[in-house]
């Protein structure tokens, strides 16, 4: 057992971890929760406090889709691709776990737990995700930067569309996560893997990530502030106010561009802490942040559970909020993942979605050892 938990800890605590990674994924586990389970009646505004909770609305599942493509990177070789044999099985792992995640997510929608699931437009982007594989961080950048200008006002015009308002496009919409379009999302997840491309150990890039992010959130946001106005509250229903929107997942383009500046700088303040002894006060988020997927899928089901058991149904959104849910639910999670991280190691469905995907797709070194494989 002590053997296990130190090398438990090793794992989340090593030099080969980058802890800011799974501190900046903690936050948006607690920004998830904030969002799905605290009612705002007002956006939010710097002068009063009680509005500041607002300000995860949107941005937190955009950080997630960023830190989704940072991992993609980060496992495909970081600052050098893989090529050849090796990209090959990565490729095909990401395939499968592409598959696991929809599965996954289309299982949570079965709960009615009243929230957007995003898994399977997770699935969606790492099904595309697979053909970026090879690219670097210069030509990820650029990709990234054509996806987060011009989607915005693709998107408006394909979420507008009267196709999703009736049932069967309402399930399509649900299958595929379409809360959470792919053509726009996948800048996000671009972004994301450039990032994952450079050398985030250094903390010249890490104080350039906090520096350009906070630009150009700074930038995004008051530019949409000038188009739109203080104190919007109502989603846009027309296709120049969604692009001109500042809206929590409208798509528009100062709530992409903000959002992704955003991302950016958490990411590269996380880095910047984590090079200090501070690193050490933010375990439990960085255990939390090491296993988003449990953290995600608890969430969704110890609501459901409790939600049952209080209400009798699942799917009331407001009623399960005036429990007041969001401090202990969050106390569980982040509990429950350092318990885990630092007595066990790796999150329990990080763990079996990746034995999945080794099996499979096995590596070529694996094939070679596996004795049913080997010539009598």
């Amino acid at each position: 057992m002590t053997h296990r938990m130190a090398r438990a800890f090793a794992r989340l605590s090593g030099a080969d971890r980058l802890g800011g990674v799974d501190l900046a994924r903690g936050l948006a586990v607690v920004g998830m929760l904030a969002a799905h389970l605290v009612t705002v009646d007002e956006r939010f505004t710097l002068q009063r406090p009680e509005t500041w909770v607002d300000a995860v609305n949107g941005r937190s599942s955009i950080l997630f889709a960023v830190l989704a493509g940072v991992s993609i990177a980060l496992t495909t070789g970081a600052l050098r691709p893989l090529s050849g044999d090796t990209l090959r099985v990565a490729r095909r792992r990401l395939l499968v776990r592409a598959g696991g995640l929809w599965v996954l997510g289309v299982l949570l929608i079965v709960t009615g737990v009243p929230v957007y699931v995003i898994l399977p437009a997770y699935a969606v982007l790492f099904l595309v995700a697979t053909l970026l594989l090879r690219l670097r961080a210069r030509t990820l950048f650029a990709l990234a930067g054509a996806l987060l200008l011009v989607m915005p006002f693709v998107q408006a015009a394909l979420g507008l569309l009267p196709f999703w308002d009736d049932p069967i496009g309402e399930s399509i919409a649900l299958v595929i996560g379409w809360a959470y379009p792919f053509p726009l999302w996948m800048g996000f997840l671009v972004a994301g893997m450039a990032i994952g491309r450079i050398d985030l150990r250094d903390g010249r890039i890490q104080a350039l990530l906090v520096a350009i992010g906070s630009g150009i959130a700074l930038a995004a946001y008051g530019l949409g502030g000038l188009l739109t106005g203080p104190g919007e509250f109502q989603e846009p229903q027309d296709y120049l106010g969604v692009v001109a929107s500042t809206f929590p997942h409208s798509g528009g383009l100062p709530e992409v561009l903000g959002g992704t500046g955003l991302a950016a700088a958490v990411l590269g303040a996380c880095l910047l802490l984590c090079r200090t002894p501070l690193r050490w006060v933010v375990l439990p988020l960085r255990a939390t942040g090491s296993m988003p997927l449990t953290a995600y899928t608890a969430q969704i089901v110890v609501w459901a559970v409790w939600a049952f058991a209080a209400t009798g149904t699942t799917t009331s959104l407001f009623a399960f909020r005036a429990l007041d849910p969001f401090w202990p639910i969050t106390a569980v999670v982040i509990l429950g993942c350092t318990v885990w991280a630092l007595l066990v190691g790796r999150g329990p469905l990080e763990a079996g979605l990746a034995w999945l995907a080794r099996r499979a797709a096995p590596s070529a070194s694996q094939v070679a050892t596996d004795p049913r494989t080997t010539k009598p």
